[in-house]
């Protein structure tokens, strides 16, 4: 056993991070974490990427083509094969992010005898609605998160909601395998800026309030209700909606129906239906009133600590691993949703309601606004770096290693 899988020290340990997402393909959450921190870890440790798609500088990529013509999960199954197949026998410990990786890390961990650790970015018991996308794979990508979390060495979670939520999931795990490790922004990334010229391509007046969502248009992210909530705003605040790639056609239909029912009745209406550069969100961020993220299901939501970096107070939803990163009242205000009420249109309503009302308080008086984000910019830059993130990774390495049972 080396030293640094006996515990002594971590600077011969050689892990390989298991991921669908990697530079400069990201269009998660997930993939934003694992962009962050594979950096700050390579200066701790040596670190291997394995990731999905096209080829790209930096990690090894497994294609998502066999079986051809196959269900998405079929496709994904076969790059985690194809995964599992490249990790050498140098490589300690592989950690997997998200379903997509978690078959991956399993089988890597039986095939090599080594620990695996996964992270815990969201929960497929907590997203039913990925049956409208994957059909008969969301079973498929269900087993594959289960069979992977039971047998994980190591369990990270990116708050102490979602350490809640995978014991709830998962009740045969041990407590003691799961460990809260929050996800991170980078504040020199994301930070105040000056600049205009991202407002100026997308029509949005910086000499007007405005409210802000970035994100991907799927169920998980509760665009619908804010889109329904705008009609409630005040005539003068302008709705920017920086929103692209539907999971379904259903879900971009409903979005583009509520979308142009809004727009018959108010103006100050602008959908930016791609996914920008990073950029020009944090252009369009810095420049906002408030960023609101209406989502109805968050393990942590890293979009809020984006928006927090530049200085923009935060409406969300007070739902998952979201409290522990918007404080209410003080970064910005959290309002209530229960998830069990999903199908209770008065419930539904009174959300609704209430992202507008806390919107409405917050344009109508930008002095405060600023001072939430001030605050917001001082929470990113205390509590939520990547280095550190970085180091509290490797000590569940060395755990998992000290786990670890051979087999």
């Amino acid at each position: 056993m080396t030293a640094a899988k006996s515990g002594a020290g971590s600077n011969d340990l050689k892990v390989s991070v298991l991921t669908r997402e990697y530079p400069p393909t990201i269009y998660g959450g997930a993939g934003v974490h694992v962009a962050q921190l594979v950096p700050q870890l390579r200066a701790l440790i040596d670190v291997d990427v394995q990731c999905m798609g096209e080829p790209r500088e930096g990690a090894t990529a497994h294609p998502e083509n066999f079986p051809a013509g196959a269900n998405a999960a079929l496709r994904v199954f076969g790059a985690d094969l194809s995964m599992t197949a490249a990790i050498g026998e140098d490589i300690d410990l592989v950690h997997s992010h998200t379903w997509y990786a978690n078959l991956a890390g399993h089988l890597a961990g039986l095939y090599r005898d080594i620990p695996h650790v996964v992270t815990a970015h969201s929960l497929e018991p907590h997203r039913p609605w990925k049956a409208e996308q994957l059909g008969g794979g969301y079973r498929l990508s269900s087993w594959a998160e289960r069979t992977a979390f039971l047998a994980a060495d190591a369990v990270i979670a990116v708050s102490s909601g979602m350490r809640d939520d995978v014991l709830a999931s998962y009740g045969d795990l041990d407590p003691d395998k799961v460990h809260v490790v929050r996800n991170g922004i980078d504040t020199e990334e994301f930070r105040p800026d000056p600049e205009r010229t991202a407002l100026e391509t997308y029509g949005i007046d910086p000499d007007r309030p405005s409210v802000v969502f970035v994100g991907r248009i799927t169920r998980q992210k509760g665009l619908i209700h804010l889109v329904r909530a705008a009609a409630q705003l005040d005539p003068d605040t302008q709705l920017v909606l920086l929103a692209g790639a539907p999971d379904t056609p259903e879900i971009a239909r409903q979005i583009g129906d509520a979308f142009a029912e809004l727009e018959k009745t108010r103006g100050n209406v602008i959908w930016v239906e791609k996914m920008l550069p990073r950029a020009e969100v944090r252009q369009i961020l810095s420049h906002a009133t408030v960023f609101c993220c209406p989502s109805v299901y968050e393990p942590l939501g890293i979009v809020n600590l984006e928006a927090m970096a530049c200085e923009t107070a935060v409406v969300a939803s007070a739902v998952g691993g979201i409290p522990e990163v918007v404080v209410d009242g003080e970064t910005g205000f959290l309002v209530p949703y229960d998830p069990a009420r999903a199908d209770d249109p008065a419930a539904v309503a009174g959300f609704e309601a209430g992202l507008a009302e806390r919107i409405n308080e917050l344009t109508r008086d930008p002095g405060r606004a600023a001072g939430f984000g001030r605050a917001g910019r001082r929470r990113c830059v205390e509590e939520f770096s990547w280095s550190r993130i970085a180091a509290e990774t490797v000590a569940v390495y060395q755990r998992a290693l000290a786990v670890h049972a051979p087999g």
